[in-house]
């Protein structure tokens, strides 16, 4: 439901996302360099994993499988997700990942008795990652923290409510977003493999496309052919 993180808004700066100067400036490079055809910040082409908070856009369909100490975020595409419902502290080191590191407190909000909320905290990144598909950054320092709160919609059990506060330091103040994911009764599961099919080759500092045909290709208008001094012809046959 809405491919931006903000599902009401469009991608890009459509977002309104609080970007600091510095890195409003840094998307900018991203989209110009992605409108001359190259990957414009988005490590997705390479088939890195979305990570966090990007995977919780839900491009493909997402699975929530609830234990009494974790809850899982399955998905087709990306890597799954653990959030620890054991009263877990904190580690005293974590181990970065895309997806971070997510601890969870089950909350009863109405004291009918039955949990209705889940909030989570998510932190310990590696990077890069991006806010949505336009390449939109995340900080360097992967200094990101995550706060969700996640409950069933209280009119209609069928919606998936996901408020999503992130503090990092590409913002100027904590960004909140709120999406909304729809049941689905009868879901069809795949197995996306970003790497079966990804044509992209980083050669040098240039990225280019692998053509059906096994030859390199530009990905850019004007993009310069890549250092050859480390390829070798092929040797003659022998007579």
């Amino acid at each position: 439901m809405g491919t931006g993180l903000d599902p009401t808004k469009p991608q890009g700066h459509g977002q309104q996302a609080p970007l600091t100067p510095e890195y409003s400036a840094k998307f900018d490079a991203f989209l110009a360099d992605k409108a001359e055809g190259g990957l414009g910040g988005d490590p997705t082409a390479l088939c890195l994993p979305h990570g966090m908070p990007r995977m919780m856009i839900a491009i493909y369909p997402i699975e929530f499988i609830v234990t009494p100490k974790i809850t899982y975020v399955l998905t087709d595409y990306t890597t799954h997700r653990r959030i620890l419902t054991d009263g877990s502290n904190w580690p005293s080191e974590l181990l970065p990942s895309y997806n971070g590191y997510s601890i969870g407190k089950w909350i009863d909000e109405d004291g009918d008795g039955r949990y209705d909320v889940l909030e989570v905290e998510t932190r310990g990144f590696k990077g890069p990652r991006t806010f949505e598909g336009s390449g939109m950054p995340l900080h360097e320092d992967n200094a990101t923290v995550i706060r969700e709160r996640i409950r069933l919609d209280k009119a209609n059990p069928n919606l998936l409510r996901n408020e999503i506060a992130i503090t990092d330091s590409a913002l100027t103040l904590p960004w909140t977003v709120n999406r909304v994911y729809r049941r689905e009764t009868k879901p069809l599961w795949d197995f996306v493999d970003c790497a079966e099919n990804n044509p992209h080759v980083l050669v040098g500092k240039e990225y280019y496309m692998i053509s059906a045909d096994g030859y390199l290709m530009p990905t850019k208008r004007g993009q310069l052919a890549p250092d050859l001094r480390y390829f070798r012809p092929p040797a003659a046959p022998a007579r």
